[in-house]
């Protein structure tokens, strides 16, 4: 066996281990996702506004904390920092199940299924960038954009697996066991972290501050935030959406997205770097903005399927495409931090978007939650295409 069939080995070994660590938690996000706005809107008898609250105050927490994970990542190490926010995740599951076995208290339940929120948003906020961190110097910088690929199928899969499980487990065996899974699954997660090689971390003289890598990475991450929006609506709301018209398999809504996500990264992943993040999010962008459209004039269910689908395919690649452009001005040593100011624009847009489309959809207006992310896609279009033509204009410049 050649030298550079080991490596591939090795590389792929690593990134098949990458994506085993973020899906099994990610399961737990879909979990959260496919179980509890029902459980908010009807068990605890909450408005829409509420229920987007509750969802959005996951984004919130993770935006908070952006920093301290990069902080983390870049000081203590992947491992330290993914470790930590697995246990927070685990943590969060038993808040759930504590809002459950008060239910009878609307309140009480519902503080304590925010304090879970909470935490679940702070340990999803250390689990990836801890992972970003470890998976970038563990394959080299020529690597980096196949972890941000594998990183993305493992989160996506896994929510969108997790959504139909919820139901599932909801639907068969109650809704405790659902909570229980949200406690149990990162568990398989901290087993399968012991399978990647450790990484002694160096001691720099000068790490990027929080604030300056947002002033790196904004241009890429505002297009990331815009695109988010999309992504945010059907996370939210797109089972409300099909409860309220009346279609079929609301749960696979969310998997519809998932599924459009997976089959473009497992084909195109490739497409970035080879033919450049702002062509591809350009193009990435028009189909999301597409599939959001179709959401929101959709005349049954099987349209919204095909809307979300489109949707999934739009938004995978966009993050790797922005987020080619995001690190390539940062040192390898700082791109923990890096990556954390840029995946903080994502949630911005999922933290942001959430309680303002509940306000926006009130009581029957689910689709204008769609419209309002079709027109953010396309904005985020008219903001990818100024920074291929500024990179155009780059290359002129340089060639003269």
């Amino acid at each position: 066996m050649s030298s550079t069939q080991q490596r591939n080995i090795t590389l792929n070994k690593c990134l098949a281990i990458v994506f085993s660590i973020i899906f099994f938690e990610f399961l737990i996000m879909g979990v959260s996702l496919g179980t509890l706005p029902e459980y908010v809107h009807r068990n605890l008898g909450y408005n829409n506004i509420t229920v987007g609250l509750v969802i959005g105050l996951q984004y919130l927490a993770t935006l908070l904390t952006r920093h301290l994970a990069g902080e983390s990542a870049d000081t203590k190490g992947g491992q330290i920092t993914v470790s930590i926010g697995l246990g927070l995740s685990a943590l969060s599951g038993f808040f759930c199940l504590l809002s459950l076995w008060f239910n009878s208290y609307h309140l009480s339940s519902l503080v304590l299924l925010l304090i879970g929120r909470i935490l679940l948003g702070i340990g999803e906020s250390y689990l990836v960038i801890g992972i970003f961190a470890w998976g970038f110097r563990l394959v080299g910088q020529k690597n980096t954009g196949k972890v941000m690929v594998w990183n993305g199928l493992g989160m996506h899969g896994g929510m969108a697996l997790g959504a139909p499980l919820g139901i599932l487990l909801q639907t068969k065996m109650g809704l405790s066991i659902s909570f229980a899974a949200i406690m149990l699954l990162p568990l398989i997660s901290f087993l399968i972290t012991n399978l990647l090689p450790k990484i002694s971390m160096q001691d720099l003289e000068k790490r990027l501050p929080f604030y300056k890598a947002i002033k790196l990475v904004w241009r890429a991450g505002s297009g990331l935030a815009l695109a988010s929006i999309g992504f945010s609506g059907i996370a939210s709301f797109i089972t409300l959406y099909f409860l309220q018209r009346g279609w079929a398999d609301a749960s696979l809504a969310l998997s519809a997205f998932g599924a459009g996500y997976i089959v473009m990264r497992l084909f195109f992943a490739h497409f970035p770097d080879k033919f450049g993040g702002a062509r591809v999010a350009i193009f990435c962008l028009t189909i999301e903005a597409a599939g959001q459209l179709l959401i929101w004039q959709a005349p049954n269910g099987i349209f919204a399927m095909v809307g979300a689908i489109l949707t999934g395919c739009g938004m995978s690649l966009v993050f790797p495409s922005f987020g080619q452009l995001a690190i390539k001005k940062v040192s390898a040593d700082n791109r923990g931090m890096a990556m954390a100011a840029y995946n903080a624009f994502f949630d911005l847009g999922m933290g942001v978007t959430a309680p303002i489309a509940g306000l926006i959809a009130g009581g029957v207006h689910y689709e204008y939650i769609y419209l309002l992310g079709g027109i953010a896609a396309i904005i985020g279009m008219v903001l990818a295409t100024r920074e291929f033509f500024n990179d155009k204009a780059a290359v002129v410049i340089a060639n003269l």
